[in-house]
C-alpha cells in the first residue's frame, strides 16, 4: 500500500537555523527520483539545491517562493509505493536494493545521484497513489494560488513583458522603491533576479547613478486653512537576515565572549614584492596562474602558526579548556554583493604558495558567483583579512568566532623608510594581529607578528626556517 512521506528542511550547515525558498524545482504531480533536487534555497551562507531522499509523486509543497522556513519545517510530501505495482510507472521510488529512501536527508548541496526527468502525473493517479489509508498531510502554505487579500500594485513597466523574478519579497522590495525590474540583469541561474540584485540597484539609485524614487509635491495653501505640513521622511528598515544577519550574530557573539587585543607593526615589503615578481616571471608566458600577495602571506601564516600553535586554537567554555588544533584551515575575508563571507582553504599547512593561491582563486570565484557551499564557509581555524584592498592602512577587526586570532594586512604603498642606514623609498605595509587573550599573552602574539613581519621583509628567511 502506498504511503505519503513528509520531507522536512534539513540542517544545511553549521549554525544554520533557517533558509529562504528561492525557487521550486518541482511542482505538485511531478515524479521525483531518490536524491533529485526539489528546491533551491538561500541560507545565511550560500545558495543550495536541496535533494529529496524519497522517490515518488509530489503530493504537496509547503511555502511560497520567498518564504523563510526554519530547519525541520515541512518542505513537501511524496507518495511512495511499498511495492512496484502500487504506483504507475517508476513512482515506487525504490533503489536497486529495494530501499525507499537514500538516507541522505542532511545533504545541503546535492549528492552524486543523477536527477531524473520530471514527469507530470494525472491528478487521479496522485489520489490513487495516496489512497484512503495514506497519512494525512499538513495543509500547504501555497500550491498554486496566493492567499486571499488585496492584489499589490504592479511594479512600473512590469506588465508589458515577463520578468525573471520568482520571489515575492524581491517584487515587494522593488515596488517599495519604485524600481523597474525589467531594467535589471539577474545574477541568479538563467538570469533570475535575486534580492541582492535589487538591493544593489537601490544603493546605486541612492548614490545618484540611477533615477531616484519620485517624491510627492505638497498641495499649495488654500483659504480654508493653513498649508498642509509634510510628514517627516520615513527611515528605511533593513531586516537583519541572510548573510547580514549571520555576520551580525557572529560578530556580536565574538565581542561578548572573546577578550581580544591587537598589536601591529610596519614592515618593508619590497623584497616580498620582488620575490613574487621573480616567481611569476620564472615560468614565462605559458606558466600557470600568477602567485598573489595574499597567497604568499597565507603561506607565511601557516609557517608562523607552526611556530606559535597557541594561535591556531579555540576555547571550550563548558569544559574550560583551550583546544589546540592540528590542522590549519585558513579563512580569508571576501567582500561580495551578498555581504562579507569567509571562504576556508582546508589543510593549508600542507600546501605551498601555488596550491594556496589556486584554492584562493577558486573560492573567490565561487564567492563572486554565489556558489560557495556551507562546507566551504565553515570550519576555519585562523583568518587572514586583507583590508588593504579597500585602500586603508590599518584596522582592528573582530575575531571570527570561535577562532583565536586574525592577521590583518593593509595596503602596500611607497613610503620613506630607513634601509641599510639610509633614507629610501620602500614598499611598506602595516600588519596587525587581533588575538584572544585567553589563549596566549602578548609575548606569544608579538612573537607571531614579528615572525610574519620578518618573513615579509626577508622572504628567504621562510625557506631557511621550514
Amino acid at each position: 500500500m502506498p504511503q505519503v512521506l513528509e520531507f522536512k528542511l534539513p540542517d544545511l550547515g553549521e549554525g544554520l537555523t533557517e533558509a529562504e525558498i528561492v525557487r521550486w524545482l518541482v511542482e505538485v504531480g511531478d515524479v521525483v527520483a531518490i536524491d533529485q533536487p526539489v528546491v533551491e534555497v538561500e541560507t545565511a551562507k550560500a545558495m543550495v539545491e536541496v535533494p529529496c531522499p524519497y522517490g515518488g509523486v509530489v503530493t504537496a509543497r509547503f511555502g511560497e517562493e520567498g518564504t523563510e522556513l526554519p530547519v525541520g519545517a515541512p518542505l513537501l510530501t511524496v507518495a511512495v509505493g511499498s511495492t512496484e505495482g502500487d504506483l504507475p510507472g517508476d513512482l515506487s521510488g525504490k533503489g536497486a536494493d529495494g530501499a525507499e529512501s537514500s538516507g541522505n536527508v542532511l545533504v545541503g548541496y546535492g549528492t552524486g545521484a543523477p536527477a531524473a526527468r520530471r514527469r507530470r502525473v494525472r491528478p487521479e493517479a496522485i489520489s490513487a497513489a495516496a489512497g484512503p489509508a495514506a497519512q494525512p498531510a499538513p495543509v500547504p502554505v501555497m500550491d498554486h494560488a496566493p492567499a486571499p487579500g488585496p492584489v499589490p500594485a504592479p511594479v512600473p513597466g512590469e506588465a508589458s513583458g515577463p520578468v525573471a523574478v520568482v520571489s515575492p519579497l524581491v517584487r515587494r522590495l522593488a515596488r517599495q522603491h519604485d524600481l523597474d525590474l525589467r531594467q535589471l540583469t539577474g545574477s541568479g541561474r538563467d538570469g533570475l533576479i535575486l534580492r541582492s540584485d535589487v538591493e544593489s540597484a537601490i544603493r546605486a539609485a541612492a548614490n545618484g547613478t540611477a533615477v531616484a524614487p519620485s517624491v510627492p509635491v505638497p498641495l499649495p495653501p488654500t483659504s480654508s486653512g493653513p498649508a498642509p505640513v509634510s510628514a517627516p521622511a520615513a527611515g528605511q528598515r533593513i531586516p537583519l537576515r541572510g548573510v547580514r544577519g549571520a555576520v551580525a550574530d557572529k560578530l556580536a557573539r565574538s565581542r561578548r565572549e572573546i577578550p581580544d587585543a591587537t598589536c601591529w607593526v610596519d614592515a618593508d615589503a619590497t623584497e616580498l614584492m620582488a620575490a613574487r615578481a621573480a616567481m611569476n616571471g620564472a615560468g614565462g608566458p605559458s606558466a600557470g596562474p600568477k602567485v598573489s600577495v595574499l597567497a604568499l602571506l597565507a603561506r607565511i601564516c601557516t609557517a608562523a602558526l607552526a611556530r606559535f600553535p597557541e594561535l591556531n586554537s579555540t576555547v571550550d567554555l563548558e569544559a574550560r579548556e583551550i583546544v589546540r588544533l592540528s590542522a590549519v584551515h585558513l579563512g580569508f575575508a571576501a567582500q561580495t554583493e551578498r555581504g562579507l563571507v569567509v571562504p576556508v582553504v582546508r589543510d593549508a599547512q600542507s600546501r605551498n604558495a601555488e596550491s594556496i593561491g589556486a584554492e584562493i582563486g577558486r573560492l573567490t570565484e565561487a564567492a563572486r558567483t554565489g556558489t560557495l557551499t556551507p562546507a566551504e564557509l565553515t570550519g576555519g581555524t585562523f583568518t587572514l583579512n586583507n583590508y588593504g584592498v579597500f585602500g586603508v592602512d590599518g584596522s582592528t577587526p573582530i575575531i571570527n568566532h570561535p577562532e583565536a586570532a586574525m592577521l590583518g594586512v593593509g595596503r602596500i604603498v611607497p613610503k620613506p623608510w630607513v634601509h641599510q642606514g639610509e633614507l629610501a623609498v620602500r614598499q611598506v605595509v602595516q600588519l596587525s594581529l587581533t588575538f584572544d587573550h585567553r589563549v596566549c599573552d602578548g609575548g606569544t602574539a608579538g612573537g607571531f607578528l614579528r615572525y610574519v613581519a620578518d618573513c615579509v621583509e626577508q622572504p628567504a628567511l621562510l625557506l631557511r626556517t621550514l
